[in-house]
């Protein structure tokens, strides 16, 4: 798919990533979700007219499956085809290993204010990944928050045993593969094209995403059952292929940090209620559908798995992986306090 994609695009729009003249240039931005409702493409709508309404430049916004698998769309990003990218960095671990970290069960925080003021003010995000990312070709705008990620299964899930023996959809991490194995399940990792194909067949049992995900992608009509155990957030970063970002002028650089901003704002704003509204949309559309908030009672046999994942995520990761991860917890306690 990037070898075709590279040849259809050519060497001309490898020259329009590092050029910047007065007529402005077209900066192609891609995403992992399809929907205009998904949270990716509203955010990066919001970046596009930010950019537009202060400059000359156009975006062109490439959404899920218009170029590929989420590994595509980095490559492409990586080799200047895209100049930004939006990618979890379930994808990105096997690039950067230590951005598995927010793979780490019940890490994050699960209010929303306390989640939302970590990502502005964190200092792993903001000062220790953008070096692990540029080492990668690719320069960290931001990273942000997606909503609650929940299971979907076949059958209830009220603990550990009741995931034993399912097969279980994992993205292509090492440490959600960890993860939901702690959890007594048989992980599988898929490519998102396949899931609702391997539910629909019966290949696998289960998967976990945000609430509007499983909305907007209709995965509830294959499945039966919905459980919130509030182990994660989704979480997602925004990149720019650093060979293109470091050749532009000071004020284009400021321009897409301001419109970064604007855009992370609005999207902050965006899902205020967006999860429980997607929960709503699924009951409204499959009223047989169960859906499970378990109590914190409920969720403790999770959260005594999540030591073992953490102990994992230290073990790949080594000494670098150790400081990222006291240091986002040292942010979290600095919110929290």
């Amino acid at each position: 798919m990037t070898v075709r994609i590279l040849k259809l695009f050519g060497a001309s729009a490898l020259a329009m990533t590092v050029a910047s003249g007065a007529m402005g240039d077209t900066w192609r931005y891609a995403t992992e979700e399809a929907a205009a409702t998904d949270v990716q493409n509203v955010f990066a709508e919001k970046f596009k007219e930010e950019i537009e309404a202060n400059s000359d430049h156009e975006v062109q916004i490439f959404p899920f499956g218009t170029l590929g698998e989420s590994d595509d769309i980095v490559e492409q990003a990586q080799a200047g085809v895209l100049q930004f990218v939006d990618q979890s960095p379930g994808f990105t671990g096997a690039k950067i290993p230590e951005a598995q970290v927010f793979f780490v069960p019940y890490l994050l925080p699960q209010n929303n204010e306390d989640l939302v003021e970590f990502f502005r003010t964190s200092t792993a995000i903001n000062e220790m990944f953008p070096e692990l990312y540029a080492q990668q070709g690719l320069e960290l705008l931001t990273m942000f928050p997606e909503g609650e990620v929940c299971m979907t299964t076949q059958e209830p899930v009220a603990s550990p045993e009741d995931l034993n023996e399912v097969k279980f959809r994992v993205m292509t991490n090492p440490l959600l593969v960890s993860s939901y194995q702690a959890f007594g399940a048989t992980p599988t990792p898929l490519p998102w094209g396949e899931v609702y194909g391997a539910l629909q067949t019966g290949i696998i049992q289960g998967q976990e995403n945000p609430g509007f995900f499983l909305d907007s992608t209709k995965i509830y009509e294959v499945t039966d059952v919905i459980t919130c155990i509030g182990h994660n957030n989704f979480t997602t970063a925004v990149m720019a292929n650093k060979q293109f970002y470091d050749g532009l002028g000071e004020e284009d650089q400021q321009l897409i940090q301001n419109a970064t901003q604007a855009a992370f704002d609005h999207i902050v704003e965006y899902q205020a209620d967006l999860h429980d509204q997607a929960l709503a949309n699924i009951m409204e559309a499959k009223p047989d559908m169960v859906i499970n908030n378990l109590s914190e009672e409920e969720r403790q046999p999770f959260m005594e798995a999540a030591a073992e994942v953490e102990a994992t995520f230290i073990e790949m990761t080594g000494d670098s992986g150790q400081a990222i991860l006291d240091q986002l917890k040292a942010d979290l306690q600095s919110v929290q306090d």
